[in-house]
């Protein structure tokens, strides 16, 4: 489902990463040197949270290729039809601060994380390991908890003392920081998973994509951003390009309360939504359009939901039915914006009064434009992620083709969520910047990346 591939005239083949003239790792990888990132997010609180992932670490954790791995977890097991599981932590591990990691400390940061919004019903230490408990079953637990909302942080330095953000077991930890706009992250010596190649990583935070392309340019920045709707700029601009494909869902979410209770009205917006304007305007052509949850690659079904707009039948659906104005939430970025634009012109045309709407945190309203992430290889897992995020906690436990069509298939014909694109997400890196590779969600995985230039 994932896969990496640097661009400069060409995509290549999967996990086949090549740079214009020649293979891209040259030469061993080297240890030392200050890798500088450049960001348009706060690299914490944003949804892809770039710097968070570097300073913690979950119980597990997706690669390269979607697959699960242990992380702070060497193994686990289910017992009690999936009602039980119980994950044994790795040995010897510390946070930054040298604070031994033990399964009681792993148990606040899940309960502070979660807040009663949780998978699982109770959770506790037993020893070295930790044991969920969970009133349904949780035939997925282990890959949600490679999710972002259940990395592993130091929640208590003692003394009643509330340690500083971000305090976990990751290859990085924050060192000095000179302003809130520029994090500097110094290599984690003991880190279990190894010592990473660089020294030190610098994260420029809320810089503009034109900004960040320009430090890329002038050797000031080595790795930057590329939007989804700047791909075909940055091709033609021969920059060298890693990119997950799928990483995220381009959704509509629809209230099932209030304005539109109605399940008729529901029905008319998912008819009137125009997918090959979002695709071939907005998005220049990149990523799928889907109708679909989970891309075809994953469950071999996506092809069986029609994308096409039916503006007739958007109509039909709605006849003389009464709808009061209704406001379209977007979470404020350019290529966001002009989608929710285009969705609002799409449903004006089917009749709709709706103003869309710029929000730093999206809520959930009458329509809401979402970006959900696409994790894992693993078709069950990935649909409960997908829509947890999108607030449903129900789980998804039949794992079988058929069963997960027809899950599918009950859920879409809700109308509460409607899947318009696939989007990749991707960057573009410099030219001393050897092995960098993207995780199954699209993060970068600078812990492994090196410098060529490295003393």
């Amino acid at each position: 489902m994932f896969r990496r591939c640097a661009i400069s005239f060409f995509l290549v083949p999967a996990f086949l990463v090549l740079a214009e003239g020649g293979a891209w790792a040259r030469t061993r990888p080297h240890y030392g040197g200050t890798l500088r990132m450049e960001i348009a997010g706060d690299g914490i609180a944003s949804p892809d949270a770039t710097v968070l992932h570097l300073l913690l670490d979950g119980l597990t954790r997706f690669g390269a290729d979607g697959a699960l791995h242990p992380a702070l977890a060497m193994n686990w097991k289910s017992e009690d039809s999936g009602h039980r599981w119980e994950f044994s932590l790795r040995p010897g591990v510390q946070f930054h601060n040298g604070v031994p990691l033990t399964a009681d400390r792993v148990v606040a940061s899940l309960n502070l994380a979660c807040n009663g919004d949780c998978p699982w019903t109770t959770v506790h230490a037993v020893g070295q390991s930790v044991v969920f408990v969970g009133d349904s079953p949780m035939p997925n637990l282990p890959w949600l908890l490679a999710e972002k909302q259940f990395l592993i942080r130091l929640t208590d330095a003692g003394e009643d003392k509330v340690p500083a953000c971000c305090v976990g077991t990751g290859p990085f930890q924050i060192g000095a920081q000179s302003n809130p706009e520029l994090f500097q992250l110094t290599a984690n010596e003991g880190y279990w998973g190894g010592r990473p190649f660089v020294d030190k990583i610098q994260v420029a935070t809320g810089k503009s994509i034109r900004d960040q392309w320009l430090d890329l340019s002038l050797g000031r920045a080595d790795v930057v951003e590329v939007p989804a709707e700047d791909l075909r700029q940055a091709q033609q601009q021969r920059l060298t390009i890693v990119a997950a494909p799928a990483a995220e869902l381009l959704a509509l979410e629809i209230g099932e309360t209030g304005a539109l209770a109605n399940p008729m009205l529901r029905s008319s917006i998912a008819e009137a939504v125009d997918r090959s304007a979002l695709f071939n305007v907005i998005f220049q052509k990149q990523g799928e359009i889907t109708a679909s949850l989970l891309p075809q690659e994953l469950t071999g079904f996506s092809f069986l939901f029609t994308t096409d707009r039916d503006l007739d039948k958007a109509h039909e659906l709605r006849g003389g039915l009464a709808c009061p104005p209704l406001t379209l939430n977007y979470d404020g970025n350019g290529a966001m914006q002009l989608a929710a634009q285009r969705i609002s012109l799409n449903l004006r045309e089917a009749g709709f009064d709706v103003q869309a709407v710029a929000l730093k945190a999206p809520q959930h309203g009458d329509l809401t434009l979402r970006l959900l992430p696409l994790h894992g290889s693993e078709p069950a897992a990935a649909m409960e992620i997908l829509l947890r995020a999108g607030g449903e906690q129900a789980p998804v436990e039949d794992g079988s083709p058929a069963a997960l069509y027809r899950s599918e298939r009950d859920y879409l014909a809700r109308n509460t969520l409607v899947p318009l694109l696939d989007l990749p997400r991707a960057y573009a890196i410099g030219s001393r910047v050897r092995d960098f590779a993207l995780l199954a969600d699209g993060t970068p995985d600078l812990a492994s990346a090196s410098l060529e230039d490295a003393p």
